[in-house]
């Protein structure tokens, strides 16, 4: 059994360690960050109890990956939560998802695509020499129920 131990002493950027060592690599690299959000909506052309308004917390994973910067980072997490938070989240969060997505069957399938849209977009405004890309989002509609949609899907030719 390992024991217990204090650092010595904190490591020092260009003391112990040069800013040129922070990139361990030239690799692309995915990074993920999850979301819940609780939302309203019901089914058109639908013959099953979800024809009728009914709510669910959604449960969103995005994916995303690209090349590290100087740091040894593809992206800050909380780049992604402030993504999140002011370009998707604010038209699913408490809301009747009917009314606040484009004109859709707001069926998960649908729902994920947009996400996917929603995000791909807003890396755009932040992208760097990094070479950002959604690689997958997947939104779970109850715990064992998800759709999911991958950047090969979207980008067939």
């Amino acid at each position: 059994m390992r024991e217990f131990r204090i650092v010595d002493k904190l490591q020092k950027i260009d003391e112990d360690i040069k800013s040129n060592e922070l990139k361990y690599h030239s690799k692309r690299v995915l990074v993920s960050k999850e979301f819940t959000f609780d939302a309203a909506h019901h089914l058109h052309n639908y013959e099953g109890k979800c024809k009728n308004l009914h709510g669910h917390t959604y449960r969103a994973i995005l994916g995303i990956s690209g090349y590290t910067d100087e740091r040894g980072l593809v992206i800050d997490f909380s780049d992604i939560k402030e993504i999140w938070k002011q370009k998707i989240e604010i038209d699913l969060d408490h809301r009747y998802l009917n009314e606040t997505l484009p004109s859709m069957n707001t069926t998960a399938e649908n729902i994920v695509v947009w996400i996917y849209e929603k995000l791909s977009e807003a890396l755009l405004q932040v992208q760097e020499a990094n070479d950002l890309r959604v690689e997958f989002v997947r939104l779970y509609e109850t715990p064992t129920s998800y759709a999911e949609v991958r950047w090969e899907w979207m980008n067939l030719e």
